[in-house]
């Protein structure tokens, strides 16, 4: 997945209208090409961390399809979201093994801390709290995946020192 930050180099965030311009340019530039949609939901999500509905009717116009056909794309696959993410996503894993061994607890231990149920993202947009149903990790349960890094044997008084790695 391709992911582009929508802030700009000196740290102010862009405007609404600077991250339409760039998905604009993407959109020109996918137009004729066949089974653009998806890599343009995907550059579009990169751009504005998550799908606004705003984004979404350009797709349909720029690449001339309807609103129910990109809404479906949307919908079925997992890694497309409509609402706003975090800058960090945690997935807690709810397989056998992280169950078993205190998953269940390790969640309960970040949705208390972060304030949010599973789904949810911070009031700041600093973490989306997730459930992943195996993370291949069996051996090293209960763990979770920050981003991309992967956290072991966690307690949950270790939970606050996960999240500090974070500021």
């Amino acid at each position: 997945m391709i992911a582009t930050s929508n802030a700009c180099v000196c740290g102010e965030e862009a405007s609404e209208a600077e991250l339409l311009a760039r998905l604009d340019e993407t959109i020109a530039e996918y137009r004729k090409v066949p089974g653009a949609l998806i890599p343009v939901l995907q550059i579009a999500q990169g751009i504005f961390g998550y799908l606004p509905e705003v984004a979404l009717k350009r797709i349909c116009t720029g690449l001339e399809l309807s609103y129910s056909e990109v809404a479906g794309v949307v919908g079925f696959y997992g890694f497309f979201s409509t609402t706003p993410r975090g800058r960090h996503t945690i997935r807690v894993c709810l397989g056998t093994a992280c169950y078993v061994r205190g998953g269940k607890r390790v969640l309960e231990g970040f949705k208390h801390a972060l304030g949010v149920e599973v789904g949810g993202t911070t009031a700041d947009r600093r973490f989306t709290l997730e459930v992943a149903r195996c993370l291949g990790a069996c051996g090293i349960a209960p763990a979770c995946l920050v981003n991309d890094n992967v956290h072991q044997s966690i307690k949950p008084n270790n939970i606050s020192a996960i999240l500090n790695r974070y500021e």
